[in-house]
């Protein structure tokens, strides 16, 4: 049996790709700061630890066949491109991948997948709404759009400098905005797909939608991101490939299309906010040359699963509190999946 470890296993796309790990036949270590949000992790072994100590790496590292590294300080629009949290982004992530890299050579485990993002290729191929679709060939030369960007772009160059060096076997991935079930809707981090969500079922007859609407991007659901990885870690190429869907849309109608789904009359206002790059999409030529496959399913199928879901879990959700080391209290709001996880006192 081989032992895999995932690190980032309590985020989203991390704890779905145990899920699978698991079906495959895997050992899976999960190794993250949090546990994930709406579910049992299925890991064999959970270590709730910072990626950013190395003696936690170590541990995390040790006796493993292969890594998934998903471990990033991230968000959504109003984390990543508001500015105010470039040194956290830049500095986490980056020590994150420095130490595995480290524990990984001096525990001689060679084989690791690395999740890229979309955001590391140049913002001028990206200034229109109707820019050719992102080929792997256009990352260079490196000009992100953001400081979350050209982490991502150094930290590929890191795993491939290790793959040179030491023998390390990468497979890297960059992913065009990854949505499902049991991914965060709410607090600041959530990516569009499930803020848009969040927003048309709590609206009363309007939503807010940052920017004029008409700039575009393409979004995968969770289980082809994870088949994605799955088929990339099991063949010979060892280039970065997109993983992601060719299929653009702007977001107002993506809006649009959520509020067909909800059968709620509901009205979009268009408002002042952070953006990102005009337009993104994926091309898919490589991996379907590389893998013979490539994300088939349609949008609208995976958005409408994913809106049952949050639906379904907002109307479950419980308010709750902790009690801070400093005797106050302070408020969160999780689901009732959750709640086992913690020492809690109701809110009456």
């Amino acid at each position: 049996m081989k032992k895999a470890l995932v690190c980032g296993a309590g985020g989203f796309i991390g704890s779905h790709l145990v899920k699978r790990l698991k079906k495959d036949g895997y050992w899976v270590r999960g190794v993250d700061l949090v546990y994930p949000e709406f579910s049992k992790s299925q890991a064999d072994e959970f270590i709730k630890g910072d990626l950013r100590n190395i003696s936690i790496v170590d541990i995390c590292v040790d006796g493993v066949d292969e890594v998934y590294q998903l471990a990033a300080d991230m968000g959504g629009a109003d984390f990543i491109f508001t500015g105010e949290n470039d040194s956290d982004i830049m500095h986490n992530s980056a020590m994150i991948n420095l130490n595995i890299v480290d524990s990984m050579r001096r525990h001689n485990v060679k084989k690791v997948f690395y999740s890229s993002s979309a955001c590391m290729y140049p913002q001028e191929h990206q200034l229109e709404t109707d820019v050719p679709a992102l080929t792997e060939d256009m990352a260079y030369p490196g000009n992100p759009d953001s400081e979350y960007g050209w982490e991502k772009l150094f930290s590929e160059r890191l795993y491939l400098a290790y793959g040179k060096n030491y023998g390390f076997d990468v497979r890297i991935a960059r992913f065009h905005n990854i949505f499902g079930p049991e991914g965060t809707y709410i607090g600041g981090r959530e990516k569009a797909p499930a803020a848009l969500c969040r927003k048309v079922i709590e609206s009363k007859g309007e939503i807010m939608v940052y920017g004029d609407g008409k700039q575009t991007r393409s979004f995968l659901y969770i289980d082809e991101c994870v088949d994605g990885v799955r088929r990339l870690m099991e063949s010979e190429c060892t280039e970065p490939l997109n993983i992601g869907s060719d299929e653009v849309i702007s977001i107002n109608d993506f809006a649009k299309m959520i509020i067909d789904i909800s059968g709620k009359e509901v009205t979009i206002k268009n408002i002042e906010g952070p953006l990102g790059v005009r337009g993104r999409n994926s091309d898919n030529t490589l991996i379907k040359e590389k893998l013979g496959w490539c994300p088939t399913q349609k949008l609208e199928v995976g958005i409408e699963k994913t809106y049952d879901w949050i639906n379904e879990t907002l109307h479950t959700e419980a308010r709750y509190i902790f009690e801070s080391p400093d005797g106050g209290d302070t408020v969160y709001r999780r689901t009732i999946n959750s709640l086992d996880r913690e020492q809690i006192k109701w809110l009456q």
